[in-house]
C-alpha cells in the first residue's frame, strides 16, 4: 500500500514537472517569437525611414537641379539687364549729341533767317531805287518825248550859236545818256545781285530745313528705341527679381530638406540601434544553428570569395575562413539576410562593399586562396558560429565584453559591451591637468562620435590602411559596428 501511494506521488510530481517544463518552453517561444515581431517592426521601421530618405533626397537633387538653373537664369538676365542699360546709355549719348546738333542747326537757321532779313531789306531799297530810277528815266523820256524827241535833241545841237556851244552841248547830252546809261546797268547788276542772294540764302534755308527735319527723325527714333529698351529693361529686372525670390525660395526650402535629412539620419540611427540591442537580446535567449553547407551558384561563390580577399586578403588562410564563416552564419542567422549577396550588401554593414573594393576584385577575379576558403565554407566547414568581426582596436574602443582574436580581428557571437566604469570627477583646482579620454586617432577613424550607449548605436566607419601581403586587400572589416547591426 505505502509503495502505491509512493509510485503515486511520484507520478504526479512527474506530471506536474512535465507540465511546467511544457509551459516554461510555450512561454519561451512566446517570447522568442515577440521579440521576432519587435525585431520586424523595427525593420519595417527603418525601411519606411530609408524610404523617406530616398524621397527626401530626391527632392533635395530635384531642388538642387532648379536652384542651379534659376542660378543660370539670374546670371543671364544680370547680363542682359547690363547690356540693355549699355544700350541705352549708348542711345542717351547718341540723344545728347544729336540735341547739341539740333541746337546748332537751329541757332545756324536764325543766322540765315537773319541773313534773309537784312537781304529782303536790301532787295526793297534796291527795288524802291529801281522805281525811282525808272520813274526818272520815265519822266526823261517824255520830256524828250515832249521837245521832240531825237529832233528835238538835234534842234537843240544846231540851235547852238557857235562851234563851242555845240560841242559843249553834245557833250553835255552824252553825258546825260551816258549817267542814264551806267545807272540802267547799276540797277540791272543790283537787281541780279539781290536775286542770286536771296536765291542762295533760299537754298541754305532749305538744306537747313532738310537738316533739321533728318535730326528730328533721328531724335524721334532714338526716343523710340530707347523707351522701348527701358520698356525690356524693366521686364528684365522684374523677371530678375522674381529668379531672385525664387532661388531665395530654393535656399529656404533646401535647409528645411536639409533639417529634414539629418532628422531622419539620426532616427534610422536611433532605429538600427534599436534593432541592434533587440537581435542582442534575443540571442542572449537562444543560440541558433547556423552550421551546414550552402547551395551557392557560380556567381554567389564569386561574392563571397571577392569579399572574403576585401576582408582577409592580408590574413592567413584561418582568418580567411573566419570572415567566410560570419558571412554564411549570417546567411544561416534569422537576424540577417537569407542569401550571401544580401548579408554582404546589407546596409551599413561591409566597409569592403560599401567603398567599391568587393566590387573591383569581382571585375578582377578573385585570387584562387580566397576562392578556396569560400568553396570550404560553403561546404560546411565553420571557424566558430561568430556573426561579428571587427579589429581589436574597435572592439575595445566599443567595450566588446567577449571577443576571440584570429590575426588582427576581433570574432564574437553577440554584442554585449562591458559595464562603463564611472570616473571620479577631478578637483576643481586640476581640472586642467586631467588627462582627456582616449579617442580613436585620425589613422584609425574620421567618423562621427559614438553615443554613450554602445550597443543602441550604429555608425559607419571608413577603412582603415592595411599593408596586405596578398594585393594590397584590407586585413578586414574596419567597421565601427560589426556586421549585422
Amino acid at each position: 500500500m505505502k509503495k502505491k501511494v509512493i509510485a503515486g506521488i511520484l507520478i504526479i510530481s512527474l506530471l506536474l514537472s512535465c507540465s511546467s517544463v511544457t509551459a516554461v518552453a510555450s512561454e519561451y517561444d512566446d517570447t522568442i517569437a515577440n521579440m521576432q515581431r519587435q525585431e520586424e517592426e523595427t525593420r519595417d521601421t527603418i525601411s519606411n525611414l530609408e524610404k523617406q530618405t530616398k524621397e527626401t533626397q530626391d527632392a533635395i537633387n530635384n531642388l538642387q537641379g532648379q536652384k542651379e538653373q534659376t542660378q543660370g537664369n539670374v546670371s543671364n538676365l544680370e547680363n542682359q539687364s547690363s547690356a540693355l542699360q549699355s544700350t541705352i546709355n549708348g542711345y542717351s549719348n547718341k540723344l545728347n549729341t544729336l540735341s547739341e546738333e539740333i541746337s546748332e542747326t537751329e541757332s545756324a537757321m536764325a543766322e540765315v533767317s537773319s541773313e534773309i532779313v537784312r537781304l529782303d531789306t536790301e532787295l526793297n531799297d534796291a527795288m524802291q531805287k529801281e522805281r525811282d530810277r525808272y520813274n526818272l528815266l520815265k519822266m526823261r523820256l517824255k520830256s524828250t518825248y515832249e521837245n521832240g524827241g531825237s529832233d528835238g535833241l538835234l534842234r537843240i545841237l544846231l540851235e547852238s550859236g557857235s562851234i563851242q556851244e555845240f560841242l559843249t552841248k553834245y557833250e553835255y547830252l552824252n553825258a546825260i545818256v551816258s549817267y542814264d546809261k551806267k545807272k540802267i546797268s547799276e540797277l540791272k547788276d543790283l537787281q541780279a545781285d539781290i536775286q542770286a542772294k536771296k536765291e542762295v540764302v533760299e537754298e541754305k534755308e532749305a538744306e537747313l530745313d532738310k537738316y533739321q527735319d533728318e535730326l528730328d527723325e533721328k531724335h524721334s527714333e532714338l526716343t523710340e528705341l530707347t523707351n522701348t529698351v527701358k520698356g525690356q529693361l524693366s521686364t528684365t529686372k522684374n523677371t530678375l527679381s522674381s529668379e531672385r525670390n525664387k532661388l531665395q525660395s530654393y535656399e529656404q526650402q533646401l535647409s528645411e530638406l536639409d533639417r529634414k535629412m539629418k532628422d531622419l539620419e539620426s532616427q534610422t540611427a536611433a532605429a538600427q540601434a534599436k534593432l541592434a540591442q533587440q537581435i542582442a537580446e534575443r540571442l542572449a535567449l537562444t543560440k541558433e544553428d547556423t552550421s551546414g553547407s550552402y547551395a551557392a551558384d557560380a556567381n554567389e561563390l564569386t561574392w563571397l570569395a571577392a569579399t572574403i580577399q576585401a576582408e582577409a586578403g592580408g590574413e592567413s588562410y584561418t582568418g580567411k575562413l573566419a570572415v567566410g564563416s560570419v558571412i554564411m552564419n549570417r546567411v544561416k542567422s534569422s537576424a540577417f539576410p537569407n542569401t550571401i549577396i544580401g548579408v554582404i550588401t546589407q546596409n551599413l554593414q561591409f566597409a569592403s562593399y560599401r567603398s567599391g573594393k568587393v566590387a573591383l576584385i569581382i571585375s578582377n577575379g578573385p585570387n584562387s586562396t580566397c576562392i578556396n576558403a569560400a568553396n570550404e565554407v560553403l561546404n560546411g566547414a565553420r571557424v566558430g558560429d561568430y556573426l561579428f568581426f571587427m579589429t581589436q582596436y574597435w572592439a575595445d574602443y566599443y567595450g566588446i565584453a567577449e571577443y576571440y582574436m584570429i590575426g588582427n580581428h576581433a570574432f564574437f557571437y553577440r554584442w554585449v559591451t562591458k559595464p562603463k566604469e564611472t570616473a571620479p570627477e577631478p578637483e576643481p583646482e586640476n581640472q586642467e591637468e586631467q588627462p582627456q579620454p582616449e579617442q580613436p586617432s585620425e589613422e584609425q577613424n574620421d567618423y562621427q562620435e559614438p553615443a554613450e550607449n554602445n550597443e543602441e548605436q550604429n555608425y559607419e566607419q571608413p577603412a582603415e590602411e592595411n599593408n596586405d601581403s596578398e594585393g594590397g586587400d584590407d586585413s578586414g572589416s574596419q567597421d565601427g559596428n560589426p556586421e549585422g547591426e
